[in-house]
């Protein structure tokens, strides 16, 4: 990998990152249940990744800055393996089960949302 690769991944990390930490400070919301910010993280990069696969890039450095740069900071898949082991370590099983099963279902939903408007239209 040369420096100029490594330059893009930063500036797509860099981005990244400061959206994540926006989000995570400013968009609590509740709509009946709980929304945890990582989860509508997750949500809102699974539906960049569904539309960044159906715009098809070939172009390597498009790919380095949006998938391993922005995408790779951006997604918290860690934050998410937490969030179910402090369920898991409190006996809270069911909503452990709920929680997964909302963030593998929603995400996928929305990366094909992403995916479906740029493909389909």
């Amino acid at each position: 990998m040369d420096f100029s690769s490594i330059g893009i991944i930063l500036v797509g990390s860099t981005f990244g990152l400061i959206l994540r930490i926006f989000i995570q400070n400013n968009f609590k919301k509740s709509i009946g249940f709980e929304i945890q910010n990582t989860s509508i993280i997750n949500f809102l990069s699974s539906f960049f990744l569904g539309i960044l696969v159906a715009l098809n890039f070939i172009n390597n450095e498009i790919l380095l800055l949006f998938y391993s740069g922005f995408l790779g900071c951006f997604s918290t898949f860690s934050s998410f393996i937490y969030q179910l082991f402090i369920l898991f370590k409190k006996r809270q099983f069911i909503r452990l089960f709920f929680h997964y099963i909302e963030v593998i279902i929603l995400s996928f939903l929305f990366f094909y949302l992403g995916y479906f408007l740029i493909y389909f239209f």
